[in-house]
């Protein structure tokens, strides 16, 4: 498939077929995820792969709870609205595998010759570490287009990602970034209307 088709055909799957996926197929989608860009090339990647449904019920019912606790407003729709965001929050649960993408802080050249802190430096900086947390998950999302899969970068489960790190066993070094699931999509939602060029493009010169 050429890079163009993939783009164009890439959306946000979140319903899937319960075939699994080899594990081969998984190691493919982070390889190729691996290869993104990274600030100062520091290739911070942790990934841990996740079939197993019973530790991912585990870890939806972790994030469910984590949403119920978050007090709602006096309005009439919160009830709803808490109820949806669960459900796009906790959909990976369903899902053949997960792929969870964590990093290692980086060190940047500048904090060698600066009283700047690390975390100033990545705020003045615009957060290139989660910049290339997104290069790398795109990477991926555009791997399972190819492969023939379909897949979806979820941040809404990070709300619980202190638990979450626990049951995945990730070292404390590494901060838990994103899920992406992934699996033979089960329904092709429609493609919704991409905004016009002109409306996105400012040009100077």
């Amino acid at each position: 498939m050429e890079l163009k088709q993939a783009i164009e055909k890439r959306s946000s799957i979140r319903v899937y077929k319960q075939d699994p996926v080899p594990l081969e197929d998984l190691k493919e989608m982070v390889r190729l995820g691996s290869l993104a860009p990274s600030v100062a090339n520091y290739q911070p990647w942790k990934f841990v792969i996740v079939t197993d449904r019973k530790l991912m019920r585990d870890m939806a019912a972790k994030v469910a709870r984590k949403i119920e606790d978050i007090p709602a407003n006096e309005s009439r729709v919160a009830k709803n609205v808490k109820s949806q965001v669960e459900w796009f929050a906790t959909f990976f649960q369903d899902a053949p595998a997960i792929i969870a993408v964590a990093m290692e802080q980086y060190e940047s050249v500048l904090e060698k010759g600066v009283v700047i802190d690390h975390d100033e430096i990545n705020r003045q900086r615009n957060y290139p570490d989660f910049q290339s947390a997104g290069a790398c998950i795109q990477n991926m999302l555009l791997a399972a287009v190819d492969m023939d899969y379909g897949a979806c970068w979820l941040s809404a489960p990070m709300m619980a990602k202190e638990a979450l790190s626990k049951m995945l066993g990730l070292e404390e070094k590494y901060k838990l970034v994103a899920f992406v699931a992934v699996g033979r999509p089960d329904r092709i939602p429609q493609k919704k209307q991409a905004r016009d060029i002109d409306e996105m493009v400012k040009v100077i010169g």
